[in-house]
């Protein structure tokens, strides 16, 4: 692993990790500011950097880092500069959560690339247990977004 796609990962790890934290947090109705900026900075810094690999066409993971940075910048707009005003508080929600929940699906796919067991339970990534596992992701996601939405309501 080079020095660089280290500093990636280890963006991305950051960024999973205090993105979860958040998103927990959302459901208790806190904002957590300092673990938010982490989460939004990191997750930002994984997608731009991703970028910076070599490439001579455009591939699925950047199609990946320009929805996540989409989605970053209407979250850093709903947070920071609307106040989560109104409708802005269920967009930045979603505008966050939905990030995290791509760089989860990286790191799901990456798991089956590198760890050898799921590596041989998914060699190409179009097996069964792959879908299952990114399907269950997904699941996830989407009830942890719709319960933070409703739950999300910071002071």
């Amino acid at each position: 692993m080079t020095p660089f796609t280290f500093f990636h990962v280890l963006l991305s790890l950051i960024g999973i990790a205090s993105g979860l934290l958040v998103l927990f947090g959302m459901l208790a109705s806190n904002r957590l500011p300092a673990l938010t900026a982490t989460f939004l900075a990191t997750t930002v810094a994984t997608s731009v950097t991703g970028f910076f690999f070599p490439f001579d066409h455009l591939l699925p993971s950047h199609i990946v880092g320009i929805m996540s940075l989409a989605a970053l910048a209407i979250a850093l707009a709903a947070l920071y500069a609307l106040h989560l005003r109104g409708a802005w508080r269920w967009i930045y929600v979603a505008t966050a959560v939905f990030p995290l929940y791509l760089n989860v699906f990286v790191l799901v796919a990456q798991a089956f690339q590198k760890v050898p067991a799921l590596h041989a339970l998914a060699p190409t990534q179009a097996e069964p247990p792959f879908a299952i596992a990114q399907g269950i992701v997904l699941l996830v996601f989407i009830a942890l977004g719709i319960v933070a939405t409703r739950k999300f309501h910071p002071h």
